[in-house]
């Protein structure tokens, strides 16, 4: 199969699982107890005539399908509705609050990168006392809570020693990545210590391997050796973890933002779950379950790259 045709036929696969998922998103709102008109109410006793108003302006009483069609186009469109909290369209309340929260993943993404490669790294080459450092460390690290996280770096570095702002987003990107650095950090442990122990194992089984065996008795230097025949072929395992990876971040991020009360995505989510904002959740979800497929194409596009004995395709008939 060709690049480009496998290509094409998960970018298919794409589109129809995002298709799956919206009409998964739209429905499960809707069976949860409670309704919007009576959050919009807020408690108060209405009349007849003022619940059929509100249903009519916000097309409650139209026929499930209805809805959701007509939901669904608008969403192609770009437009995700209007608030029923915040009265104001969807698309500029993730306009003002997506680039924080892109940004908190991007920082955080890196951390785990390359800290997480770095320790599974040195773990699997040196062996002995190093190993069990990164063993001991990393088993606190996978152990440990995102909100935990948030919590411990707060009262040490923002608290005690006032290194870092405990909450808020910042003003101006110096000041973002400053405010957002201990909400990374939070949000990275965890999965530190996962790549980590990922990149060992698939290093060491690496090392076993018979054309290391035959690069190490032809003289070629263990740098060259590491670098080329362990590293590089480890690549392919360590890269299948980045879905997983990039699901955790999406889902931990509503935690952390909270903690920290940074006013990104995440803590939107929150909020607008706890009073019924139908139109914003749904837009959150349908926007993190779209990330987190494109994360998975654009890993098996990379994955024969990476690894040639990978043959196309063969990732996405196993899955």
């Amino acid at each position: 199969m060709s690049f480009l045709r496998f290509a094409a036929r998960r970018v298919a696969e794409m589109a129809a699982t995002l298709l799956a998922a919206s009409f998964v998103v739209f429905g499960a709102l809707y069976l949860a107890p409670g309704n919007p008109a009576g959050f919009l109410l807020a408690g108060r006793s209405a009349s007849p005539d003022a619940l059929a108003a509100i249903n009519a302006q916000y097309h409650l009483d139209d026929p499930f399908a209805v809805r959701y069609l007509s939901w669904l186009g608008d969403v192609v469109q770009g437009d995700f509705g209007r608030s029923l909290t915040y009265r104001t369209d969807v698309s500029r309340l993730l306009a003002d609050r997506l680039p924080t929260t892109l940004l908190l993943i991007g920082m955080a993404l890196v951390v785990v990168v390359v800290v997480g490669l770095l320790l599974g790294r040195l773990s699997a080459v040196r062996g002995g006392a190093t190993d069990t450092a990164v063993l001991v460390g990393t088993a606190f690290a996978v152990g440990t809570p995102s909100f935990v996280a948030a919590v411990l770096l707060q009262g040490v570095f923002a608290v005690q020693l006032g290194w870092f702002p405990s909450s808020g987003a910042g003003d101006g990107l110096l000041d973002e990545v400053r405010h957002l650095t201990l909400p990374a950090i939070a949000l990275a442990l965890y999965l530190i210590g996962m790549l980590a122990r990922v990149t060992r194992s698939a290093m060491l089984e690496a090392l076993d391997s018979e054309h290391v065996t035959v690069a190490r008795s032809r003289g070629v230097p263990e740098r060259q050796v590491i670098r080329r025949h362990v590293f590089r072929n480890s690549l392919g395992t360590v890269l299948t973890t980045g879905g997983l990876i990039v699901s955790t971040l999406l889902v931990c991020t509503v935690l952390v933002e909270t903690a920290f009360s940074i006013g990104g995505v995440g803590q939107l989510l929150e909020l607008s779950t706890s009073t019924k904002d139908f139109p914003t959740v749904q837009a959150i979800s349908l926007i993190i379950v779209a990330l987190f497929m494109s994360v998975n194409l654009v890993v098996d596009l990379l994955l024969p790259l990476v690894d040639p004995r990978i043959a196309l395709g063969t990732r996405s008939s196993s899955a």
